[in-house]
């Protein structure tokens, strides 16, 4: 028995060592070439399989930074993490906001990941709540934060979340919804596209009701607020 417990134990060490030398490989190589897909991408793709929907298809199209327009970088920080620039990771303040809300509030359940913390999720991990996965993305944010620019998660996360079903990327939902690159994406554009983001299943940049519009306002004052594209080159998030 316990040379069975001895070997799974050995071959666990080395199957565990083995997937993290492939993350870091992983992670320094995405630093300089395009992300193919994610595991969210992934997951999708084969969940629409295993339910015989052989017409869904999981895609994204790569752009660079230059080829997005700055209103949709400013966009996704006013909705979703506004202390992007300046945290490592983990937005504290945010996630004390989040625990005090949900000792109150047991009907609404509020997050606090950042976006450094969804680009890990969708790049490597997979969706869903739990205590595994939360645990694996708190390990390897701080990891991703220190080998890449604020500028290149952006950009990843970009290209590769979701807004709609089965529309990966910024620049598959701008062609997708508005009919143009997502260069040409407006402000209006840009914000409507970051107020989908909480649950791009459940809300709608296509047909979007009464609390996405209103949602989209918000950011859109929010973008103003910070001040607007200059708020990108302040904080040298395009100039990295």
């Amino acid at each position: 028995m316990r040379t069975i417990v001895s070997r799974l134990w050995h071959w666990l060490k080395k199957i565990t060592f083995s997937l993290l030398v492939v993350w870091i490989c992983s992670v320094i190589l995405f630093k300089y070439i395009p992300v193919p897909f994610s595991a969210v991408m992934i997951e999708r793709q084969v969940s629409a399989w295993i339910n015989l929907n052989f017409s869904y298809v999981s895609h994204s199209e790569w752009v660079d930074e230059n080829h997005i327009s700055p209103y949709i970088y400013l966009a996704v920080i006013a909705a979703e993490d506004q202390n992007f620039p300046h945290h490592w990771g983990f937005d504290l303040d945010a996630i004390e906001r989040a625990y005090k809300h949900n000792l109150s509030n047991k009907q609404t359940i509020r997050g606090a990941s950042t976006i450094s913390q969804q680009t890990v999720k969708n790049v490597w991990l997979w969706d869903g709540r739990s205590w595994l996965r939360k645990g694996l993305e708190t390990v390897m944010t701080p990891v991703m934060e220190l080998l890449w620019s604020k500028k290149r998660i952006l950009t990843v996360y970009l290209n590769i979340v979701e807004f709609g079903d089965g529309v990966f990327g910024v620049e598959e939902a701008a062609n997708k919804f508005f009919n143009k690159p997502a260069s040409k994406l407006s402000m209006s554009e840009a914000a409507l596209l970051a107020a989908v983001l909480p649950n791009p299943h459940r809300y709608s940049v296509k047909n979007p009701s009464s609390y996405v519009l209103k949602r989209q306002a918000w950011i859109l004052n929010q973008m103003h607020l910070l001040g607007g594209k200059n708020y990108l080159k302040i904080n040298q998030l395009m100039n990295e």
